[in-house]
């Protein structure tokens, strides 16, 4: 461990470096009992460089800046403040002296109602940006090292999110597909013109259905999986115990999961592909005696360049809406096994509302693009 010391005019720039572990305590005892804190009236703090911190490093900090703000100086850090700083704060709050019962509050009207969601929509939003953000920042930190990527994390979430779904993917992709070009065919074979059946199977599979009934599927099982599973490790303060021994959650527990579903998705979505396409075929040979030559042929004319990719393109960015959500919502629990059980209904409910959102976009760009 290290510490970088510069004079402003401010007060003090502190830059934390390398690892603060339990080793080298008593060293960062001593370099930040050395400092010289005469006539200074703030100092910031930055981690930007700090490889790992855990909870006697994060200790020794905590002195050093009782010691500041014992002194009258102002303390800022750049960027967020450690999570083990928080750990140690929340660990060590007494519990607050029990109050005298309060007067009982008026009912609140609607203003004051849609006052408080307002606000309460509002901090969610902050709360939301600012976890997408440190997922981007965690990312970014790590794409340079595969050893921080955690390969062999993600391979595990690929088949427990991918492989695993295989089964109920490819039965509704078939499913769905059979209902939709036997409605089709019925409607046009009245017209004479049910060779169009094909057409109307191939664009929308590959456009649109494969993708848009794989990524809800999977929200169902991948979203509330992660939710619970995060949040169980919430109500066993496994994630703190993370924190406390320097090891970052978000490195550990997030990104695999998403990077590990953005891969799987894809994949899955060209299944659920493949899959409609063959009980696009199957019905349209077995209702309207059309030969699988002919069947072939004609979604090989109906199938513009960019058809297939349209669809595929949209897989990642529902997988990592769909990840993020799970994430996110399991990382909130707290208190309760009931309260584990809400955060993973919000998060399905919130999964499959992005996807289909976020799929409106995507059609509403792509008309505009003419694709």
């Amino acid at each position: 461990m290290a510490l970088e010391i510069r004079r402003t005019a401010a007060g003090l720039q502190i830059d934390l470096t390398g690892e603060w572990g339990i080793r080298d305590v008593e060293a960062a005892r001593a370099q930040l009992a050395a400092i010289d804190l005469n006539a200074v009236r703030a100092v910031e703090v930055s981690t930007r460089d700090l490889t790992s911190l855990d909870l006697s490093g994060a200790w020794a900090l905590r002195e050093f800046l009782k010691r500041v703000r014992a002194g009258g100086a102002a303390v800022s850090f750049e960027g967020a403040p450690p999570d083990q700083l928080r750990l140690i704060d929340e660990t060590l709050k007494e519990p607050a002296a029990s109050a005298p019962a309060a007067a009982p509050a008026l009912k609140p009207g609607l203003l004051e109602d849609i006052g408080e969601f307002a606000v309460h929509g509002w901090r969610n939003a902050l709360q939301a940006l600012g976890f997408l953000g440190r997922a981007c920042v965690t990312f970014a930190a790590s794409v340079t090292s595969l050893r921080r990527l955690r390969p062999t994390s993600i391979a595990r979430h690929v088949y427990e999110t991918g492989i695993t779904a295989i089964p109920i993917t490819a039965l509704i992709a078939f499913l769905v597909t059979v209902i939709i070009a036997y409605l089709s065919a019925q409607q046009l074979r009245g017209l004479g013109v049910d060779i169009y059946v094909v057409d109307l199977v191939t664009i929308g599979v590959l456009r649109e259905l494969g993708v848009l009934l794989t990524s809800i599927i999977t929200a169902g099982r991948s979203a509330s999986s992660y939710a619970a599973e995060l949040g169980s490790m919430q109500l066993n303060e496994e994630v703190d115990a993370l924190t406390a021994t320097g090891v970052d959650p978000f490195e550990v527990l997030v990104l695999p999961r998403v990077l590990g579903f953005v891969i799987a998705l894809p994949l899955l979505t060209i299944i659920a592909d493949l899959v409609g396409l063959t009980g696009g075929a199957v019905l349209c040979h077995w209702l309207l005696d059309m030969p699988i030559t002919q069947y072939v042929t004609r979604v090989n004319e109906s199938i513009a360049p960019t058809t297939f990719w349209v669809g595929i393109i949209k897989a990642p960015v529902f997988a990592s809406m769909i990840a993020l959500a799970g994430c996110y919502r399991g990382l909130q629990v707290r208190n309760s096994a009931r309260e584990l059980g809400h955060k993973v209904t919000v998060a399905v409910v919130e999964a499959i509302f992005l996807v289909i959102l976020a799929d409106a976009l995507f059609a509403v760009l792509f008309m505009k693009m003419d694709i």
